[in-house]
């Protein structure tokens, strides 16, 4: 049965490397109210293409009304000023807009693992949480969301660090990287993952890091968890996948009425 908009319902969309989905949002209770539709990206992953996907996840849901939408990139006022892990077309693209026109409805753009961090912060893992809270995301890429004293810093794309031998962060630690050079989970976890903590708890020193994306399910993060060591608390994500869904509608609830 279709979910109607409501005051405190309201529809999440997340842009992700492999997949589109969505789903109708209780904002009040962070939950989902359907199931999540999913499509995979198509590729070329162009505004255009994305776009009437994100279209075609919402009629799945029978939905018409304002919706939030994540996406890898870095947003400023509904503008996609880089390209990660879509195609580089969407540098410069008013996402706003171009989704906007494809769905017929007003929409909200942030950055995909801010939308993770929000929702996390508001109902997951760093509720009430004072201090540095760093959320990262492992899956295609790597994504992170910063938040001092429950305050988002906005648009920290660590996975697109350089550091090691000018090496990408994400390509050296991402979840596609462990499947890509066919790493074991303590391997991955040892060799990749653990330095890649190292150096961003030396850039950082948060208090709280949280781990987010498809590694953060129960019978992934067992694999691997326990090999790991910081000096922050180290937390899987609470919302898992549907994080990036729940924390566009907030974002959507907050910015759009």
């Amino acid at each position: 049965m279709p979910v109607s908009p409501s005051k405190n319902k309201l529809f999440g969309v997340d842009i992700g490397g492999s997949g589109i989905k969505g789903a109708p949002v209780d904002v009040k209770r962070g939950r989902l109210l359907a199931d999540r539709h999913r499509i995979p990206t198509p590729k070329p992953a162009t505004p255009k293409a994305v776009a009437a996907t994100v279209a075609a996840v919402m009629e799945a849901h029978e939905w018409s009304g304002p919706l939030g939408c994540t996406i890898p990139a870095r947003v400023v006022k509904g503008v996609t000023q880089t390209a990660v892990n879509i195609d580089a077309s969407w540098r410069g693209t008013n996402a706003a807009k171009v989704i906007g026109k494809a769905t017929g409805h007003k929409v909200a753009v942030l950055n995909d693992a801010d939308a993770a961090g929000i929702a996390e912060m508001r109902f997951g893992a760093g509720r009430k949480k004072k201090g540095t809270v760093l959320l990262l995301t492992f899956g295609t890429g790597i994504g992170s969301a910063l938040f001092r004293d429950g305050v988002l810093v906005p648009n920290v794309e660590l996975g697109s660090a350089r550091w090691k031998k000018n090496q990408i962060l994400e390509r050296f630690a991402a979840d596609s990287a462990r499947s890509r050079d066919h790493l074991t989970w303590e391997r991955w976890a040892k060799r990749r993952v653990q330095p890649a903590l190292e150096y961003l708890e030396f850039l950082f020193a948060p208090d709280l890091i949280i781990v987010g994306g498809g590694v953060s399910k129960p019978e992934k993060w067992g694999r691997f968890s326990h090999l790991l060591s910081t000096n922050a608390k180290l937390r899987p994500a609470e919302l898992g996948n549907e994080a990036g869904i729940v924390g566009a509608a907030l974002v959507a609830k907050e910015t759009l009425g």
